[in-house]
C-alpha cells in the first residue's frame, strides 16, 4: 500500500496465529469508549472483549474466505488491521482499525484514499458497514460514502466511482 500520508507509508502484511494478541488489542481499543461505561471488573470486560473478538474474528474468517486479512504496519511495526474482500462487484471494507495512538493522524484517511483509488481505477463501488456512534463515520462521508441501508445498529455505506470527497467545513 502506498498511502498518502505525509507520515512513512504504511505496509501490509497477512496475518498469522501469532498476530492474535495484537489483533485482540486492537479489537478491545475499538471497544474501549464503551467498555468504560459498564460496571464491570477489569477481568470482567476482558474476558467479554475475549469472547467478542474470538466470535467476530470466527465469522470473518467463515464468511470472508476469500477475503485478505492484513496487518498494518507504520515502520515496520503493527499499528491496525485491515480487512478487505475484492469481489466482482464491488470492494467490501470488512474492518480497518487503527491503535488509538495512530488514529486522527491521517493514516486512515490514506488508506481510505488508496483503497477508492483501486476501486476508481476498478470501476467498482466500495462498501463498508459502519456503526452510527463510530467516530470514523465522519471520514467516510467526507470520502463520499453515502448511507444506503440500514442494519440494525449498522449502516451499509457505499462509495461510487467518480465521487469526489465532500467539502470539508472548518466554521463549525
Amino acid at each position: 500500500m502506498n498511502s498518502r500520508s505525509k507520515q512513512a507509508p504504511v505496509k501490509l502484511r497477512s496475518i498469522t496465529d501469532a498476530d492474535r494478541f495484537f489483533l485482540r488489542k486492537v479489537y478491545a481499543s475499538t471497544r474501549a469508549d464503551e467498555m468504560a461505561m459498564v460496571p464491570w471488573t477489569e477481568q470482567e470486560k476482558a474476558d467479554f472483549l475475549l469472547f467478542q473478538f474470538d466470535a467476530q474474528h470466527k465469522y470473518y474468517m467463515e464468511h470472508f474466505p476469500q477475503a485478505e486479512f492484513d496487518l498494518i504496519l507504520l515502520d515496520d511495526k503493527p499499528i491496525g488491521r485491515l480487512y478487505i474482500d475484492r469481489r466482482e462487484d464491488e470492494i467490501r471494507l470488512i474492518d480497518i482499525a487503527l491503535l488509538p495512538d495512530h488514529r486522527g493522524s491521517g493514516l486512515g484517511g490514506a488508506i481510505m484514499q488508496d483503497i477508492l483509488a483501486e476501486g476508481a481505477a476498478a470501476n467498482l463501488l466500495v462498501r463498508i458497514h459502519v456503526e452510527e456512534n463510530n467516530p470514523a463515520m465522519r471520514l467516510y462521508l467526507r470520502l463520499g460514502f453515502e448511507k444506503i441501508e440500514e442494519q440494525g445498529v449498522y449502516h451499509l455505506m457505499e462509495w461510487t466511482p467518480g465521487t469526489s470527497p465532500k467539502e470539508i467545513r472548518t466554521d463549525g
